[in-house]
């Protein structure tokens, strides 16, 4: 008998360990933190056995195969040991795919993705197709194999997951961008998270297809050096040759396989980045054979994205605003774009070898003061003091809005835009954009 063991009893971890056991395998999960109750009871359903708190390794080392959460770098020591005794480690996605016929669009890059991935969802469910909503938002992969069995799962897919993915197959795949991010996690190089992004277009055959912003210098660079298979399908704002998605006229057009356009005013998203990440939906739904009608009412009445540039509320005349899932420079560089009224910024967190230059030019002309929150604002000190605004630094997420609520005037916008990872005062970005919600709501 197969035995499989599983690092990290979250989602993925979790929905690993269903699908192994009903597979007939000898499934063992293993979390150094705390299970919350639902996955041990989850677990304990199908008879996996578990342990919190702890990796014992005489349990671990005599797998045949592991599982790694996304999240668990390759530094950490029980990677390290496993790898001694070289058992080969996959993520859950590429376990999931050995169990499924089913057509993987999967959407990955820098920004957007969540949107992205949001939307095609929205898109296929609305047109009737058999869907799931996979990876890094929905339920696990390797679970809704085991139980449920859609035909198609649109999976978002970070550069964590996508490092222990082998010989899984992306049917569409797409890349919205690469600009710099989670470069602590490879080795503050940046080609390294450049390749682990285009790993998604690793086993794609001519019968695939790969959807891309056509204006993204590190894609056009990285695509003289792959051997890529699939039909390219590139997508741009201003027309050109070989675009299969541009806009005229205030119009967006989709060239193939079947030409439609629709009205930009249509679209439910507004703003240039969800214009590419329409773009790239609707590439992906044409591709699927999706109804031009359907893709254009989708299009055109989907809500939007929690924690991404959500508005909250409007408190004493002023605007706030949610973007808590900006967690590297780029995503606030948008947010910072769409701003039409005088912005009081918060930013900082957990610093992933950042560059603010980025956001330097937006941040003079766009901000009347930043909010720094962080335990370690050192850095943010450094890229912006110079600019003259009025500063403050906080330490948690009430004080934040607090001192937002002070600096602000009517007509003026609070962002929350952090440029960073949540992990220094928050569990996650969910966390840090719920709080931020509330303290709004209780000003």
């Amino acid at each position: 008998m197969k035995r499989i063991v599983i690092l990290g009893a979250g989602e993925s971890g979790t929905g690993a360990a269903v699908l192994a056991k009903m597979q007939g395998m000898d499934t063992f999960v293993t979390d150094m933190g705390g299970i919350k109750l639902e996955y041990k009871e989850l677990m304990n359903q199908y008879g996996v056995s578990w342990e919190e708190g702890k990796h014992t390794e005489e349990l671990i080392l005599t797998a045949d195969e592991v599982i790694k959460s996304p999240g668990i770098p390759d530094h950490a020591p029980i990677v390290k040991k496993i790898k001694e005794h070289n058992i080969p480690i996959i993520s859950e996605i590429e376990f999931a795919g050995r169990y499924t016929d089913a057509k993987m669009i999967c959407i990955t890059g820098s920004n957007g993705k969540t949107t992205t991935t949001s939307l095609i969802y929205h898109i296929f469910k609305q047109a009737g197709l058999n869907v799931g909503l996979a990876g890094n938002i929905g339920k696990s992969l390797a679970l809704q194999v085991a139980l449920e069995k859609h035909d198609y799962y649109v999976i978002e897919l970070s550069s964590f997951q996508l490092d222990n993915m082998y010989n899984f197959r992306a049917h569409i795949a797409v890349l919205m961008n690469i600009t710099p991010d989670h470069l602590d996690r490879y080795e503050n190089e940046m080609q390294n998270y450049v390749d682990a992004k285009f790993r998604i277009l690793q086993n794609q055959t001519e019968d695939d297809a790969f959807v891309f912003w056509n204006d993204d210098p590190i894609i056009q660079r990285e695509l003289k050096r792959y051997g890529i298979h699939a039909k390219l399908c590139p997508f741009a704002q201003a027309k050109e040759q070989g675009l299969v998605a541009y806009t005229e006229e205030e119009k967006v057009y989709f060239t193939q396989p079947i030409a439609f356009n629709m009205e930009q005013e249509d679209l439910a998203l507004t703003g240039v980045h969800n214009l590419y990440n329409s773009m790239a939906a609707g590439i992906s739904a044409n591709l699927a054979g999706i109804r031009k009608e359907d893709i254009r009412n989708a299009l055109g009445n989907f809500k939007g994205v929690e924690h991404r540039l959500e508005r909250v509320c409007r408190v004493r005349g002023v605007e706030y605003i949610n973007d808590s899932k900006a967690t590297n420079v780029n995503s606030c560089w948008y947010a910072l774009q769409s701003m039409t009224t005088p912005t009081v910024l918060i930013l900082g967190g957990k610093d992933k070898g950042n560059d603010y230059s980025e956001i330097l030019d937006l941040v003079k002309r766009k901000c009347k003061a930043l909010i720094y929150m962080g335990l370690h604002n050192e850095k943010l000190h450094e890229a912006f003091d110079h600019l003259g605004l009025p500063i403050c630094d906080v330490q948690s997420m009430k004080d934040a809005v607090d001192a937002a609520y002070r600096m602000s005037n009517p007509g003026d916008t609070v962002l929350l835009s952090p440029c960073c990872a949540s992990f220094d005062l928050f569990t996650s970005y969910e966390d840090r954009g719920q709080q931020f919600k509330e303290c709004v709501k209780n000003l």
